[in-house]
This record gives C-alpha cells, sequence and structure tokens, in this order.
C-alpha cells in the first residue's frame, strides 16, 4: 500500500474512533429517524434540512442531556 493511502487510511479510523464523529453520527441517525417518522406523518418526504431544522428545535436539548447520561453511565 503506497504511503498516502496508509495515511489516509489512518486518518479515517482515527476520525471514525473519535468520540465527536460518534456523536455526529448518533445524532444524524435521530435526524433521519425523525425525517422518517415526520415523513411518515406528512404523507410526503420532508426533507433532511426540515428534519433537521425542526429535530433541533424540538428534540436536541434533551437528546443530548440523555445522551450525555447514558454514556457518563
Amino acid at each position: 500500500m503506497p504511503n498516502a493511502a496508509k495515511e489516509s487510511s489512518s486518518a479515517n479510523d482515527l476520525l471514525k474512533n473519535s468520540s465527536l464523529y460518534r456523536e455526529f453520527q448518533a445524532e444524524r441517525e435521530e435526524i433521519l429517524k425523525h425525517k422518517w417518522i415526520e415523513s411518515e406523518k406528512a404523507g410526503r418526504d420532508i426533507g433532511f434540512e426540515q428534519a433537521l431544522t425542526d429535530w433541533i428545535i424540538k428534540h436536541r436539548a434533551s437528546w443530548r442531556k440523555n445522551r450525555q447520561n447514558v454514556v457518563a453511565n
């Protein structure tokens, strides 16, 4: 494997193992779940941006608080 490819692979592994990246992925999954639920209610795809905005306003603070409690225990 060329040296640049090894460095890139190592950087990707570091990123995927970082707590910040894991939190980003967990939050993204929650937004996608919210998008699916709200799209089902609306009878159409509401789109990621609308789901993101709605989730942030309605759920983000409590989700983060609950997530911190789970991670801490």
